[in-house]
């Protein structure tokens, strides 16, 4: 698809027929917020329309706000929501504000399929969506039930508890079929160590360990529609996962194992099917191969850093930066956004890129990006997405 002001698109074919896209839409900045609102329903139209996409065909939207509190409620009244003829779509709402004046964002997956989609919406913002004998399972907003204070420790229990409680609901565990996560931390300079050392924890008591294997993540600055809630999370999952379709990859020449500095996530997972495998890229910054920070006080340097290291784990899965489908790229100093952004126009002329403020777990670290490729694949015995 061309890409027209604001709007940005990538899409993918297997062999087996199933198409999938992620479009990227941006606003006009310094618009009142009810008329951005409407700047990207209208432009999120015709870039549907322009892939010829069908209302049934959305599966999951990420709104990122410039103050949640404030515009929420806004946004479940709004056909980004959900509308009628779609059903039911998975929706993750976050503060992590656009730059250079806009107050919304937003990143929308779609998939056409000549064979059936069904989709049906789960207790406590979950979504089920089952194709090709297998059910997908996106949570999107999972917070406290109590909009009341209490620790990010307490808080990150209380998210992965709704997930794996959703997914025993289904014959699901985390440890065999979540396969990627997003954590929001309120004030993640401060909270991120409780987040990290609760999720160890709870990770330990559900088989997760360094001997057998992590989730894709990012943790990331972010805020959810709670005033009190200083973890949010959203999750994707999938049941009916065999072990042969799922990898966890790693390049140690550029990056160390996490778990060397304490913490507990995969960097990349690849997930296989008969036509296709897409890769998961968590969070990643300018870190080296001992997990230092490398290029302080550059951001550019660092985003350099940070594309290698994602280059590097898409080789180990036999995949390349041609290969993703779309770039989410977090900057702690919303004034560094233009540079940013002309340096990844420079390397990516049409790749769906959203760049929004949000503070990295270390304060050393400019910039963190992450993402998703899908690549051609034939692995013996899978069937096609």
């Amino acid at each position: 698809m061309a890409q027209a002001e604001g709007i940005s698109s990538r899409s993918f074919e297997g062999a087996g027929g199933a198409r999938e896209h992620y479009i990227a839409i941006e606003t006009t900045p310094e618009l009142p917020f009810a008329e951005q609102l409407g700047v990207v329903e209208r432009r999120y139209a015709a870039a549907k329309e322009a892939l010829g996409l069908r209302p049934e065909s959305a599966i999951f939207r990420r709104v990122f706000l410039s103050d949640v509190l404030n515009q929420a409620d806004r946004i479940r009244g709004a056909s980004l929501f959900g509308a009628p003829e779609e059903g039911p779509v998975a929706v993750s709402i976050v503060q992590q504000a656009p730059p250079r004046g806009a107050k919304i964002a937003l990143l929308a997956y779609h998939v056409a399929s000549d064979a059936p989609v069904a989709k049906r919406e789960l207790a406590h913002n979950h979504t089920l969506v089952e194709m090709g004998g297998r059910r997908h399972l996106w949570s999107t907003r999972l917070s406290a039930a109590d909009n009341a204070p209490s620790s990010a420790a307490d808080q990150t229990r209380e998210v992965f508890d709704n997930l794996i409680a959703a997914l025993a609901a289904q014959g699901g565990t985390l440890r065999d079929h979540c396969v990627r996560t997003w954590l929001y931390i309120k004030g993640v300079d401060v909270f991120y160590q409780d987040m990290v050392d609760s999720r160890t924890d709870l990770f330990r008591r559900q088989g997760l360990t360094a001997d057998t294997h992590f989730i894709a993540s990012t943790g990331i600055e972010g805020a959810c529609a709670h005033r009190y809630d200083v973890v949010a999370m959203d999750a994707y999952s999938i049941l009916g996962l065999a072990p042969e379709q799922i990898s966890y990859l790693n390049d140690f020449e550029a990056l160390c194992a996490t778990k060397d500095y304490g913490v507990t996530f995969e960097r990349a997972t690849r997930v296989a099917y008969g036509d296709r495998a897409h890769i998961f890229i968590s969070g990643t910054a300018s870190i080296d191969d001992v997990g230092q920070v490398l290029h302080p006080g550059d951001v550019l340097l660092q985003l350099d850093r940070a594309l290698a290291n994602v280059e590097a784990l898409l080789r180990a899965g036999r995949a390349n930066l041609g290969d993703m489908m779309h770039l989410t790229v977090y900057l702690r100093d919303p004034s560094d956004y233009l540079a940013v952004q002309r340096r990844l126009v420079e390397r990516f002329a049409e790749l769906p890129i959203l760049i929004v403020q949000g503070a990295v777990c270390r304060p050393e670290w400019l910039i963190e990006v992450e993402g998703v490729a899908a690549v051609a694949d034939k692995t013996p015995g899978l069937t096609a997405y």
